[in-house]
């Protein structure tokens, strides 16, 4: 299997996961934080819908420097309504199957970057940085998400096994 196919697998399956938190994410609780070192409830959301689209501008570009007045496109910002949240996710997930279905196993091995500045944060061939900054990252942020559903007295939902909430 080349890793296009594997990732528009991987991209289709980790969406649909994710659209099934965030269809449970409470309205009007944007600045509730179970810790004050912790993200606000929003902030996480609009990150967690926003990821799947990640994929797309490490396709189209070779690095993404956070010092680069275009970074300010990447920037997570919540959003009001759940409705905004899953604009965000079938936005970025429709971005995300255009440039994988339009790059080759070449582009995938070459190498991409991410930057603040002159420094390096993280470098290393274009299909690992997608499996590590986006996929890993999104399970991580996702399984957070559901943490403050729990607290937030929302359902939350069966991903990789049962919940409590939904028995599978």
């Amino acid at each position: 299997m080349e890793l296009k196919e594997f990732f528009l697998k991987q991209l289709e399956q980790e969406t649909a996961l994710t659209r099934k938190t965030i269809e449970r994410v409470p309205e009007g609780r944007n600045d509730w934080k179970p810790h004050p070192k912790s993200m606000a409830l929003g902030y996480l959301a609009a990150l967690v819908a926003a990821m799947p689209g990640w994929v797309a501008f490490m396709i189209e570009g070779d690095e993404l420097n956070f010092e680069d007045p275009s970074a300010d496109n990447f920037r997570t910002r919540a959003v009001d309504t759940r409705a905004e949240l899953l604009a965000l996710l079938d936005e970025g997930f429709a971005k995300a199957k255009r440039a994988l279905e339009g790059t080759d196993e070449q582009h995938l091995h070459g190498r991409w970057r991410l930057m603040s500045g002159n420094r390096v944060l993280a470098e290393n061939a274009r299909y690992v940085m997608i499996s590590d900054a986006v996929f890993s990252h999104l399970a991580h942020h996702r399984g957070q998400l559901t943490v403050y559903l729990r607290l937030n007295e929302a359902a939350v939902p069966a991903l990789y096994g049962p919940s409590a909430d939904e028995g599978q």
